[in-house]
C-alpha cells in the first residue's frame, strides 16, 4: 500500500482545490469567498509531536510560551525529555499529565523517518498508541507534517461547523458521519479540510460583522 500523493507545494494544494470545485459547486461558491487556500506544510519529527502535546487544552499565546521556555531549556529532543527531571519539566511550565505524556512520547521510540513511507492508517494506530496522542492529532500530523493529501480529521469542530453551513446540515454533523460525507472528496481530504476551515474563518468574520 502506497502513502499516496505527498502535498508539497501551494500548486498541490492548488491542484487539489481546482478538482474539489469540480466535483462541486459548493466548494466552488466556498473557494470564490476564501481565495487561494494556505500550504501550511510543517517539519514532521518528535518535537512536532511534543509541541502538539504541549499546546493541548491551552490557549495559543500560553502553549507558545510554555515551547519557547522548553526550547530556551533544551527540553525539545527525545533524549533530553527522558532524562529530565519532574522539576525540569515543571520549571518549563508542562503540567503533571503532559509530563507523562511527553515521557511516553520520548521513551516509545518512534521511527519518523520511517512513518514518511508509511501508509496513513498504520501511521494514525502508531500515533495513538502513545497516551496523550489521540486520533485527531494523528490525523493533524499526518495532513500537515507529513504533507498527506488524502487525510481528514471529521473530530475537528471547526470542520463541522463549516461543513453544517457550507451543505447546508440540518445540525453540526457528528465525526463519523462526516468522516463518510468526507469519502467523496477523495483522493484530496486534506485540501478540503483546508478550504472547510479557511471558510469556517470566512464566515465566522461575516457572521460577526453582521452582529
Amino acid at each position: 500500500m502506497s502513502v499516496g500523493r505527498i502535498i508539497r507545494s501551494d500548486a498541490c494544494v492548488s491542484e487539489g482545490a481546482a478538482w474539489l470545485a469540480e466535483r462541486d459547486p459548493r466548494f466552488a461558491a466556498a473557494l470564490r469567498e476564501t481565495g487561494p487556500l494556505p500550504l501550511r506544510r510543517k517539519p514532521d519529527g518528535f518535537d512536532a509531536l511534543l509541541n502538539a502535546i504541549v499546546s493541548q487544552q491551552v490557549s495559543v499565546a500560553s502553549a507558545d510560551a510554555i515551547w519557547n521556555r522548553m526550547r530556551e531549556a533544551g527540553l525539545t529532543g527525545a533524549d533530553r525529555i527522558a532524562a529530565s527531571s519532574d522539576d525540569d519539566l515543571r520549571a518549563v511550565g508542562l503540567s503533571r499529565q503532559k509530563m507523562r505524556y511527553s515521557r511516553a512520547l520520548a521513551d516509545v521510540g518512534i521511527d519518523f523517518d520511517m512513518l514518511r513511507v508509511t501508509p496513513t492508517e498504520q501511521v494514525i494506530a502508531t500515533l495513538t498508541e502513545v497516551p496523550g496522542i489521540g486520533v485527531w492529532t494523528a490525523e493533524i500530523y499526518a495532513m500537515f507534517s507529513l504533507g498527506r493529501a488524502d487525510v481528514f480529521a471529521p473530530g475537528d469542530l471547526a470542520l463541522q461547523e463549516a461543513a453544517r453551513v457550507l451543505f447546508d446540515l440540518p445540525e453540526r454533523p457528528k465525526e463519523r458521519a462526516l468522516r463518510a460525507l468526507a469519502e467523496d472528496w477523495s483522493p484530496w481530504r486534506s485540501v478540503a479540510a483546508r478550504l472547510l476551515w479557511s471558510y469556517y474563518r470566512v464566515t465566522t468574520t461575516q457572521r460577526g460583522i453582521s452582529d
